[in-house]
């Protein structure tokens, strides 16, 4: 599984005109399952993303998580992290899950994070989604299960 973490102020998600979720500090976790992922890399990945340390100590340094902050989680399906653009002008998307196991471990993903004590809002899976953030840092880190 992949995912692009932004350490955010405030994030929402609009699908038509309605906001269905929004956070204040804490992370937008953009995620996609890829061809072959399987429950135990949404597990390791929410790990991850649980203990990851991008948010300021009282130092001014990244030593802290999102788990250590009480900062809350907004995570977002986004088949496009499995863009392949190594070739030709258009991005391919062979490399994602299909629609059916990618809602599937899209949704272990969330519960999981939602299990390790972080309060989890999200996106609407395949919808034409609106989403805004504040970015704090800006902080953008990328994760990789394969990684």
């Amino acid at each position: 599984m992949r995912a692009l973490l932004q350490r955010v102020l405030e994030a929402s998600v609009t699908v038509d005109g309605t906001r269905i979720s929004e956070i204040g500090p804490g992370l937008l976790v953009l995620v996609c399952a890829m061809e072959g992922d399987t429950e135990a890399e949404a597990e390791k990945l929410a790990a991850r993303v649980s203990k990851l340390r991008i948010f300021q100590d009282d130092d001014g340094k990244m030593n802290r998580s999102v788990t250590d902050t009480g900062g809350a989680a907004l995570v977002v399906s986004q088949f496009t992290l499995a863009a392949d653009t190594r070739r030709g002008k258009r991005p391919g998307f062979s490399s994602a899950a299909a629609p059916e196991t990618g809602r599937a471990l899209y949704e272990h993903f969330a519960d999981t994070l939602a299990g390790l004590g972080i309060p989890t809002q999200r996106g609407q899976f395949a919808a034409d989604m609106k989403v805004g953030l504040v970015n704090d840092g800006p902080i953008t880190i990328w994760l990789d299960t394969e990684a």
